[in-house]
C-alpha cells in the first residue's frame, strides 16, 4: 500500500497528472465556493439586518454575523463535503490517471477498454449517494463518539472510498463482477488503503489532490492483487 502511494506521488508532476490535477483542482474549488455562496444567499434571506429586542431597541449588524458564522461552518463543513467531492471527481478523472500510470510503469499491457460513460456515471453516483447518505446517518454516532470520532470518520470513508476507487479501476480491465469479487477477496487490503485516502481528506489543500492520487494509488494496487 505505502509503496503504491509513494509510487502515485512520484508522478504527481507527470504532465498528464499536472493537467487533471489543476482541473480537478479547480473544480473542486468552484464547487466549495458555489455550495457556500449558496448557503450564505439562503442565510441572508432569512436572517434580518436589524431586530428590536424589548428594552434594548434595534439591534444591527445580524447579516453581518450570519454571514461571518455561515463561513465558519462552511470551513467546518469543507471536511465532511471534501469526502463526496473527491468521489463525485473520481469518475471525471478516472480513466486519464489510470492510461497515465499503466504506461509509465505498466507499458506491456494492453490498452484497457474504457469504460461506457453511462456505466461509469452509474457507478459513481451510486457511490456518490452512498457517501452522502453514511457520513448524514454517522453523524448522529460522531456526537457520541468523542475523541474517536475522528477514527470513526476514516474507517468508515476508508471502506467507501477504497470500495469505490478499486472498484472503478478494476472495472477497467475485468468489469464490474470480477471487480466487485476482486473487492470482495481483498477487501481488508482495500479497506486499510482507503482510510490512507480518506485521513488527508480532511487537512485543508491537501485534500485537493487526494482524488488524484486515488485513483494512481488504486491502479498500483489493483496490478499487485491480480498478479
Amino acid at each position: 500500500m505505502f509503496g503504491a502511494f509513494y509510487r502515485a506521488l512520484s508522478q504527481v508532476f507527470d504532465r498528464r497528472f499536472r493537467s487533471v490535477l489543476l482541473r480537478g483542482i479547480g473544480l473542486t474549488v468552484l464547487l466549495l465556493v458555489a455550495l457556500t455562496g449558496i448557503f450564505l444567499w439562503g442565510l441572508e434571506t432569512i436572517v434580518p439586518d436589524t431586530v428590536t429586542l424589548p428594552w434594548i431597541g434595534p439591534v444591527g449588524g445580524l447579516d453581518w454575523l450570519a454571514g461571518a458564522g455561515g463561513i465558519a461552518v462552511m470551513l467546518v463543513a469543507s471536511v465532511f463535503l471534501m469526502v463526496p467531492v473527491a468521489s463525485a471527481f473520481t469518475g471525471l478523472f478516472l480513466e486519464e490517471i489510470a492510461e497515465a500510470v499503466e504506461h509509465r510503469h505498466y507499458p506491456s499491457l494492453p490498452d484497457a477498454a474504457p469504460l461506457p460513460w453511462r456505466e461509469q456515471l452509474a457507478e459513481s453516483a451510486s457511490a456518490f449517494a452512498l457517501l452522502i447518505g453514511a457520513n448524514i446517518l454517522a453523524l448522529a454516532v460522531y456526537a457520541f463518539a468523542g475523541p474517536l470520532a475522528p477514527v470513526l470518520f476514516v474507517a468508515l470513508n476508508g471502506y467507501l472510498l477504497g470500495r469505490e476507487f478499486f472498484t472503478l479501476v478494476a472495472m477497467r480491465r475485468v468489469g464490474r463482477a470480477a471487480a466487485k469479487r476482486l473487492h470482495r477477496k481483498h477487501v481488508a487490503v482495500i479497506w486499510v488503503a482507503g482510510a490512507l485516502m480518506a485521513a488527508p481528506l480532511s487537512v485543508p489543500l491537501v485534500n485537493l489532490v487526494i482524488p488524484v492520487l486515488g485513483v494512481a494509488t488504486f491502479t498500483h494496487i489493483y496490478h499487485r492483487l491480480v498478479r
